[in-house]
């Protein structure tokens, strides 16, 4: 289902872990609400567990986020991840709208149709938004929640209504620029050397997917993801915390909001790590992960 220049580009990935995650890449055609004809969706999953773990990517990004964290995991349970609708290699159709609503609407018939039990849901930066969006509207689906660097508490960005042609365009050429790319991957981190090539190709396999310009200029202007900050504390899972002590994204006072506005939270910081504590600090992610399930059963 890969179009011959992502194949092409995904070949020259050095990094074993991007390798082997990329050859587990699979897609399945998913009925849903919002388009008269199914959804050609893409996840990855491995391993077996009577509760499964599912890994939601940050904003303009796709499952191979995981590819360091996602082998630590299957090890012990059956792990998914899974492209949120507009983004990774999942199909955007031209006619469709992508927005919050429009994510966890075919969040949740992936997940009816491919898990359909509770699970333990785990998302990163934007990924954490989705992931808080799902846990409060489908509590029954959710056994416990992680955050990692979690977007979920800024207000929508006024400037995001006004993308019309031809700036809705020129911004998203602006973000398929690699070098500027380059430069986000930098500040993700705390340790540069991480954003390597590997880590730009990575990130930037999906922006030759079909309607990527146009997905990500509807999700803009639909204001993406504001602050769950009010329903917070109607999140009725036991909640898990990690964060980066060196996040310069979206800063560590989320982080302690998180922990006292959610009602079962326990907060970790994570030494020496940025934004992305799933890629620079995969290890210990890891290992405070499992810690966090062995306790909560």
């Amino acid at each position: 289902m890969f179009s011959p220049k992502i194949s092409q580009s995904a070949q020259q990935l050095t990094e074993l872990s991007s390798q082997e995650l990329f050859a587990k890449i699979r897609f399945v055609n998913i009925p849903t609400s919002l388009s008269s004809s199914d959804i050609v969706s893409s996840y990855a999953v491995e391993g077996d567990s009577e509760t499964p773990i599912v890994l939601l990517h940050g904003f303009d990004s796709s499952l191979l986020e995981y590819r360091r964290l996602f082998p630590l995991l299957r090890q012990e349970y059956q792990v998914w991840a899974v492209d949120l609708l507009g983004f990774g290699f999942t199909e955007r159709k031209a006619e469709e709208s992508f927005s919050p609503d429009t994510i966890k609407a075919h969040l949740y018939d992936f997940w009816s149709k491919m898990i359909a039990k509770p699970m333990i849901l785990v998302g990163a930066s934007m990924g954490g938004a989705s992931a808080i969006d799902f846990c409060l509207s489908y509590p029954e689906a959710v056994d416990r929640l992680i955050l990692l660097d979690s977007g979920g508490l800024t207000k929508k960005p006024m400037m995001s209504k006004f993308l019309f042609p031809p700036l809705g365009f020129l911004a998203t050429e602006f973000l398929r620029n690699l070098k500027v790319r380059q430069s986000i991957s930098e500040t993700a981190y705390c340790d540069r050397t991480y954003a390597s090539e590997d880590a730009l190709r990575c990130a930037a396999l999906h922006l030759d997917c079909d309607n990527w310009s146009k997905a990500l200029i509807s999700f803009t202007k639909s204001g993406g993801y504001g602050s769950f900050a009010p329903h917070l504390g109607n999140i009725q899972a036991p909640t898990l915390i990690l964060w980066g002590k060196q996040d310069k994204i979206l800063g560590t006072k989320p982080a302690e909001k998180f922990a006292e506005m959610i009602p079962q939270s326990k907060l970790i910081w994570i030494d020496n790590c940025g934004h992305v504590p799933h890629l620079e600090q995969s290890q210990i992610t890891a290992e405070h992960i499992l810690g966090f399930l062995g306790s909560s059963t």
